[in-house]
């Protein structure tokens, strides 16, 4: 059943639909006809097209016209909210791209704003060059707090927990590992046997409490057998730790997406530990009762469309 259904809509076309609307309308082909600006044969051709990909006929002609068969009466709700629901998206686009100095606020999570945001604003920016998009980084928390006031329209982010997700709706794009980053040429990476406990001997960037990924890390250093770390430095900035990375020898852990592009560029590189059950869902959260805007939407998708690139490396 569900693979003849696909078959016939593959076959059917928006202008099979405008047909068979304006021949319901006008109860006439040759009227059809007239308002569609095309042959009276051309819509007559239409119309068969159309009841042979439905196997069933949708209409009892006669020299008074058109009527509509059972089978028709059937198929018209449902075409005509098709084509209905088609206006209102071309509608909403245009509408978007037309909308000036329309503001979009978009609260990013440190760890991911590189790894997404800039290839999903890069295409927004092409599809709504009116539209201002103001990115807002910080911890996950705060950003979560200024998207439940309103402060901004949606968050790139990390799943919080769930006491925190109150009033919220997450949508999973993506999971996302914990990674160990130095800079080139560090002593760990070309130690035999390299096992977590080894960073032990180094400065380590860690996750501050109260950070999204804290809880994770903190789960895996005592998987490891880590109960502390005796030089420990808490942040999760990625300028701060890239920078740091250059200078010393320490080790960051943190979010794979915040070191991936330097990791693939060569400025920092990437332990071979295995960071066992370390992933942790990447993706949108909005306002559970507040729709998107049509700028939101669209933007939304350009994430979707960033996020399957992410999946796919």
């Amino acid at each position: 059943m569900a693979d003849t259904a696909l078959t016939i809509e593959r076959r059917i076309k928006l202008r099979h639909l405008q047909c068979f609307l304006e021949a319901v309308r006008l109860r006439s082909v040759v009227a059809a006809a007239d308002a569609l600006g095309i042959s009276q044969p051309a819509v007559s051709k239409t119309l068969r097209e159309l009841e042979e990909a439905l196997g069933a006929p949708l209409f009892d002609r006669s020299r008074k016209g058109v009527v509509l068969t059972p089978f028709g009466r059937t198929f018209l709700h449902h075409a005509g909210t098709s084509v209905t629901a088609l206006r209102q998206g071309i509608e909403s686009v245009v509408r978007a791209r037309a909308a000036g100095e329309e503001l979009l606020r978009v609260g990013v999570l440190p760890t991911v704003a590189g790894l997404m945001m800039p290839a999903a604003l890069e295409r927004f920016r092409t599809a709504c060059p009116g539209v201002v998009v103001r990115v807002v980084d910080g911890p996950n928390q705060m950003l979560l707090g200024q998207l439940r006031v309103g402060g901004l329209d949606l968050v790139l982010g990390r799943l919080a927990e769930p006491e925190q997700m109150t009033g919220l709706s997450f949508e999973h794009l993506y999971s996302e590992r914990i990674a160990f980053a130095v800079r080139p040429g560090h002593p760990l990476l070309s130690r035999p046997g390299l096992a977590v406990r080894d960073i032990r001997a180094y400065p380590v960037i860690a996750p501050p409490p109260g950070s999204v990924i804290q809880p994770t890390v903190d789960r895996l250093l005592i998987a490891a057998g880590i109960e502390a770390l005796p030089n420990r430095i808490e942040s999760v900035s990625p300028t701060f730790g890239r920078s740091y990375l250059r200078r010393t020898d320490a080790v960051w852990i943190i979010s794979r997406g915040a070191v991936a592009q330097d990791v693939e560029e060569g400025v920092l590189a990437e332990l071979p530990l295995a960071s066992g059950d370390s992933t942790g869902p990447v993706g949108l959260t909005m306002r559970a009762e507040v729709p998107p805007t049509d700028a939101g939407r669209i933007f939304m998708a350009m994430v979707r469309d960033a996020a399957r690139e992410v999946r796919g490396a």
